[in-house]
């Protein structure tokens, strides 16, 4: 660990970086990819939608059911004609849930499902869902994910640039893409916790994208009176500096989601956490991915066309071949340069001068001109 954060201080201070902004085009190659195959799985699967958001009837049986999940699954689909979702709950009931069903039929396939299962019809609770209601809960939930995309433009836009606000939109469409695919080809179902969940990561990705905003125009302020640094590496330098904050925060965050995923909703076997784990899972590690090697390349990308960073790179450059010249003529010149015979210095001593100055105590015999080296008399 003290490893660990020594490594983040050095980060920080600039004493090591890694060159994201020169690796751009490879991270753009990866998300490109990765966001290929999460349309391809939502063209071809498509998304598992809830009750909540196609209509449907859940049936909740009594406690400490001798019937099996696969049991029940047979008789829901043979009662209904629909593919049927059954889970075991901790009191032993089963909990099926069929979508697309008209709910003037609920009360027909409660009666088979009642006989099939062998208990009274009157215990079997049945909620249901109309497919009016489900559709203006999907209509809803697009509004607001619309709203609140309008709205983080708006903000970074006037916060920022229109740059950034351009970057991090992109890398919310990026890692929503990418957490729908997912689903898509998890199959897991998609219920108003998996929206949620996806309001929520998108709030986490922006965060991480902000921070590393903030320092980016904190660094950049004035960049045109200097001959330094280029737009691109000052952007690289802010993605260094916050990359630790950037990874710390995100593992903090995803441990307690990979519990309800893998222990609560995998091992446990508490599948209705799984909605809300996965997006949050998925969201967090695709929001810390595109604040890093999306959203801050893009800006660089974009603030690099302008006219005054194309002549800040210009002058940058000049500047460096300039003094690369001058470091290499001096080396000539110091190299080629005859021995003075009364400067003291033989051979070896001007070879090492050349290179930098002998830290070595000086000649006892060479204290002046003309004195001579003999004792006095």
């Amino acid at each position: 660990m003290s490893k660990l954060g020594s490594l983040g201080a050095r980060l920080h201070h600039g004493e090591v970086a890694y060159d994201f902004i020169g690796h751009r085009k490879l991270w753009y190659g990866v998300s490109l990819l990765i966001t290929i195959t999460a349309i391809l799985g939502l063209t071809v699967r498509g998304l598992n939608m809830g009750i909540e958001f196609q209509g449907g009837a859940v049936f909740t049986t009594p406690k400490h059911m001798s019937a099996s999940v696969t049991q029940a699954e047979n008789f829901a689909t043979e009662a209904s004609g629909h593919d049927a979702i059954v889970q075991k709950l901790g009191d032993g009931s089963l909990r099926i849930q069929i979508s697309g069903i008209d709910t003037d039929k609920s009360d027909a396939i409660k009666d088979t499902l009642a006989k099939d299962l062998k208990v009274n019809t009157e215990k079997i609770n049945a909620d249901l869902v109309g497919p009016s209601w489900g559709e203006q809960i999907a209509n809803k939930a697009w509004q607001g994910l619309a709203i609140f995309m309008v709205l983080v433009v708006i903000y970074l836009a006037i916060a920022f640039e229109w740059r950034m606000a351009l970057a991090a939109l992109v890398a919310l469409i990026h890692d929503l893409t990418i957490t729908t695919g997912i689903y898509a080809l998890v199959g897991f179902e998609v219920t108003p916790g998996t929206v949620i969940g996806l309001l929520t990561i998108l709030g986490y990705s922006l965060y991480d994208t902000v921070v590393v905003f903030d320092s980016l125009k904190e660094q950049t302020r004035d960049i045109t009176k200097q001959t330094r640094w280029t737009y691109s590496e000052i952007a690289n330098r802010s993605i260094n500096g916050t990359l630790m904050r950037s990874i710390n925060t995100t593992a903090v965050a995803l441990l307690p989601v990979a519990a309800l995923l893998f222990i609560g909703g995998g091992f446990l076997g508490a599948g209705m956490l799984n909605d809300i784990s996965l997006s949050l899972f998925v969201g967090l590690a695709a929001g810390a991915y595109s604040s890093i090697f999306i959203a801050t390349p893009l800006v660089a990308d974009l603030k690099e066309r302008e006219p005054e960073m194309r002549a800040l790179r210009k002058r940058v450059l000049a500047k460096r071949a300039q003094a690369a010249a001058e470091e290499e003529t001096a080396g000539v010149r110091a190299a080629s340069a005859p021995l003075d015979p009364d400067s003291g210095l033989d051979e070896e001593d001007a070879a090492h001068a050349v290179v930098g100055p002998r830290h070595q105590p000086a000649s006892r015999g060479r204290g002046g001109r003309g004195r001579s080296s003999g004792k006095r008399r």
